[in-house]
C-alpha cells in the first residue's frame, strides 16, 4: 500500500514491506497529502524493497497456473468455460456490486478520477475506430476482423485489475477502480459492440442490458448514493464470494490463453495492442496532468490504463458471429504483455 516517507527525494510516497502485514507487505498506513512535481502532477515514491514484480507476482502467478492446469490436467477448456460463467455472471458482480457500496462515495472528489478515466477511454476508442483509415496500415487490415478486435485496444481485464488496485491501494484503491469499472464498462461495451453490430444484424442495446457488469456497477452506484449497506449477518458470505471471484478469475484467464493464429494479421494485431499497453498508458498520465489528480488516484488511474485487455472480449466476438480464435490470441499476448505495460505505468510514468 502507498505509504508515506520521510525522505526527502521530491516524490514524498514510497511503498515499504514489512511481513507482518501480510501478504503483499502492506503496510496499513493511508497515505497523506502528496508533494508535487515542478509540473503540478503529484507523485508516488517506491522504495526499492518492493519491486513490481514482487507485486505482480500473485496475480499473475495464477494466471499461469490455471494455464498449466488447463493445458496439463483433465481439468480443461471443458472445465474452465463453466467456471468463467460462474465468475462472469455471479461471482464478480457480487464483487463489485460489495467493493461500490461497502465504502461511502463523494461524487464531487471522485469526479476528476472519473473525467480523466473516461476521457482516455474514449481517445482509446477513437484511436482503434480509427485504424483504417491510417495511412500504410488501413490497406493491410481485414475490415472483420477490425470489427472484432477493435475492442482489445480499450477494454480491460477487470479481475487482474482489482486485484492489482487492493495490493497497490488497500480499500480505497479497490473502492476508486471499481467506479472507474462502473462508469466505464457501459461506455466500452457501447463501443466494442458496435462495430460488429454495425457489420452484422445483432441488437448491441440488447447485449448492453443483459451484461452482468453494467447491472452490477449500475445498481451498486444507485446503493451507494442511497446509503445502503449490505447487512453485517450477510457480510461474511459476501466477503468470500468476491475472494472467490479474483482467484477464480485470474486462473480463469490463464486457462483461456491460446497461442494459434497469432500470425494473422499481424499489423492489425500490432496496431491494436500498441494502443492497448503504450498509448493508453500515456495518455492516462496525461489526463492525471491535466484533471489535477492526487496521487492514490493518479496511481489508480495509471494501473487502470495499463491493464491487459478483457479476456471476454473473444467470448463477444464468437457470439456475434467473427472470428473468436484470432481475437482469443490478442487476449492472450495482452495478457503478457501487461506484465510489462504495468511497470512501465507504474514505475516509468510515476
Amino acid at each position: 500500500m502507498v505509504c508515506p516517507t520521510h525522505a526527502k527525494p521530491p516524490c514524498g510516497f514510497h511503498i515499504r514491506a514489512n511481513p507482518k502485514n501480510g501478504p503483499g507487505g502492506q503496510s496499513p498506513c493511508r497515505p497523506s497529502t502528496p508533494q508535487q512535481r515542478p509540473g503540478g502532477l503529484p507523485c508516488i515514491k517506491y522504495s526499492r524493497c518492493v519491486n513490481y514484480a514482487q507485486l505482480l507476482l500473485p496475480d499473475f502467478s495464477l494466471i499461469f497456473l490455471g494455464y498449466l492446469i488447463c493445458r496439463y490436467t483433465a481439468l480443461n477448456r471443458s472445465v474452465w468455460q463453466p467456471v468463467e460463467s460462474l465468475v462472469y455472471y455471479l461471482l464478480f458482480p457480487v464483487l463489485l456490486f460489495q467493493s461500490i457500496v461497502k465504502s461511502p462515495m463523494d461524487i464531487g472528489a471522485a469526479s476528476g478520477l472519473i473525467g480523466a478515466g473516461m476521457l482516455s477511454g474514449v481517445i482509446g476508442i477513437a484511436l482503434a475506430y480509427s485504424l483504417p483509415h491510417w495511412p500504410w496500415v488501413g490497406k493491410r487490415i481485414d475490415v472483420r476482423d477490425h470489427a472484432a478486435s477493435a475492442q482489445v485496444a480499450f477494454r480491460f481485464n477487470s479481475f487482474i485489475g482489482l486485484a492489482i488496485a487492493e495490493r497497490l491501494a488497500g480499500t480505497q484503491g479497490l473502492l476508486m477502480i471499481a467506479v472507474l469499472i462502473g462508469v466505464c464498462v457501459p461506455l466500452f461495451n457501447v463501443a466494442a459492440v458496435w462495430p460488429m453490430a454495425r457489420h452484422g444484424q445483432h441488437s448491441f442495446a440488447r447485449e448492453l442490458l443483459r451484461n452482468p457488469l453494467i447491472i452490477a456497477t449500475a445498481s451498486g452506484l444507485v446503493a451507494n448514493l442511497l446509503g445502503f449497506q449490505v447487512p453485517e449477518w450477510a457480510v461474511p458470505t459476501v466477503s468470500r464470494i468476491s475472494a472467490a471471484s479474483l482467484a477464480l478469475g485470474l486462473m480463469a484467464a490463464g486457462a483461456g490463453l491460446q497461442f494459434g493464429l497469432l500470425t494473422r494479421g499481424k499489423t492489425l494485431s500490432v496496431s491494436v495492442l500498441a494502443i492497448r499497453h503504450l498509448v493508453q498508458p500515456l495518455v492516462a498520465f496525461a489526463m492525471a496532468h491535466m484533471f489535477g489528480l492526487d496521487a492514490v488516484q493518479t496511481t489508480v488511474l495509471l494501473a487502470f490504463a495499463a491493464l491487459p485487455t478483457a479476456s471476454t472480449c473473444y467470448v463477444l466476438a464468437a457470439r456475434m458471429g467473427y472470428n473468436g480464435p484470432y481475437v482469443a490470441g490478442l487476449v492472450t499476448l495482452s495478457t503478457l504483455l501487461g506484465i510489462v505495460s504495468l511497470p512501465f505505468a507504474l514505475g516509468v510514468l510515476r
